[in-house]
């Protein structure tokens, strides 16, 4: 039965919450800004509309008596020095305009440089009708404000920052938990590797020991022991490696991984059939570290062999690939992986079996692309049916040009 193991579950709570409360932010400010515009936007039109009053006050003979208009001038006409406002006679004359600045010219471009603005103003806001006298009726037209402009894209504007701010702080917050997730790892493997010295180094005595006595202990029995024993010590060693930067050195491929697998057949279950073969030019070489990379290879087949349930295929095909890059091909026939976890498979902590800590393909993917510059993805995998994991490497340039070989490992 899949099982997915998520040991970062309070950090995953946590940005949920961050992402909330910036939506919440974004949101209250928009509906407040809002609020606003639409209050500015109604106090602008009583403006207007009260300029418009100004106009039929000076227009109109029958409030145009004896009396002094200077305070109806100076107070209400002048006053706008915001809002862009055209008075437009009965007649259909533009008489009277406010806060344009009218470009150079003649009389004749600057009016209808007024025109095309009014023609503007008609398609954003009702005109005001002016009673001029006599039931005759002139027209104001307007537009909003530079300011209530501002205003209006100042809500999306916000939510963009806000969303930068938030697109930072999540990236500040992934970077500090990997961080975090780095030195639990590293501690862990460097612990572990410490760990590992004292039984080896007893191990190592007791083989010694046994092959001091060769008609007692069966000396096929003490090189078996000796090779595990030096197997422990290549786990310390890798162990050791984990956050540090490792060696790479020039090694050839095909041996590599033909020693390698050769060593892990005879480890696995006797019911997997094995097969490795390689299409690499002879002497193809590779930039790796040794210890690093066959611990990519033993992870994967390991996996394989669960999803198998110890009965199956295992094959592994080495090829050249187009761009001067090199692929590893592993394909188990185990019980495949759904479409739906296929972005899980190199998540920490996901794994299939009911013991494990679902470790073995995030080191193994860490190893080939930021140790190595490579790539580790699913190349193929069908439910029922089995998985191919693709490895691509990198390589400066082709060995010399030979007719590539085929070479087989077979282990039944």
């Amino acid at each position: 039965m899949l099982k997915s193991f998520d040991i970062y579950n309070q950090n995953n709570v946590l940005k949920i919450i961050v992402a909330l409360n910036l939506l919440l932010v974004g949101t209250a400010s928009l509906l407040y800004t809002n609020r606003l515009i639409n209050r500015l936007e109604e106090r602008e039109e009583r403006y207007v509309q009260l300029y418009a009053k100004a106009i039929s006050y000076l227009v109109d003979p029958s409030h145009n008596n004896s009396g002094d208009i200077t305070f109806v001038t100076n107070e209400i006409l002048t006053v706008n020095h915001s809002v862009p406002a055209i008075y437009v006679d009965p007649e259909g004359n533009i008489s009277i305009y406010r806060n344009f600045e009218l470009p150079e010219g003649t009389p004749e471009q600057q009016q209808q440089f007024l025109r095309s603005k009014k023609a503007e103003m008609r398609e954003s806001h009702v005109p005001i009708v002016v009673e001029v006298g006599g039931g005759r009726r002139g027209l104001v037209y307007f537009n909003n404000s530079t300011l209530l402009r501002q205003l209006r894209y100042f809500p999306y504007a916000l939510l963009v920052i806000l969303g930068v701010l938030g697109v930072l702080a999540y990236l500040a917050f992934s970077s500090s938990r990997r961080a975090e997730q780095n030195r639990v790892w590293v501690g862990l493997a460097k612990e572990t590797a410490h760990q590992l010295g004292t039984p080896m180094s007893s191990l190592m005595a007791w083989v010694e020991y046994m092959r001091s006595d060769p008609q007692q202990y069966d000396e096929s029995i003490t090189d078996e022991l000796e090779k595990d024993v030096r197997r422990l010590e290549t786990i310390t060693a890798r162990f050791s490696s984990i956050g540090s930067i490792p060696t790479l050195k020039e090694e050839n491929l095909s041996e590599v991984v033909f020693q390698f697998t050769d060593y892990l057949a005879r480890r696995i279950s006797t019911k997997v059939n094995m097969t490795v073969t390689s299409q690499l030019p002879a002497g193809q070489m590779v930039k790796i570290n040794k210890l690093l990379f066959e611990w990519v290879i033993e992870n994967i087949c390991k996996n394989a062999v669960d999803a198998m349930g110890g009965v199956g295929a295992l094959r592994i095909n080495m090829l050249l690939l187009p761009h001067q890059e090199i692929g590893i091909d592993i394909t188990d026939t185990g019980k495949g992986i759904s479409k739906a976890n296929l972005q899980k498979v190199f998540s920490p902590g996901y794994s299939t079996k009911k013991r494990g800590w679902g470790l073995g393909l995030t080191l193994a993917k860490r190893i080939v692309e930021e140790y190595h510059n490579g790539k580790l993805f699913v190349k193929h995998s069908e439910v029922g049916k089995g998985t191919t994991f693709r490895i691509v490497l990198k390589t400066e340039q082709t060995t010399k040009a030979v007719q590539p070989q085929l070479s087989t490992v077979e282990k039944t």
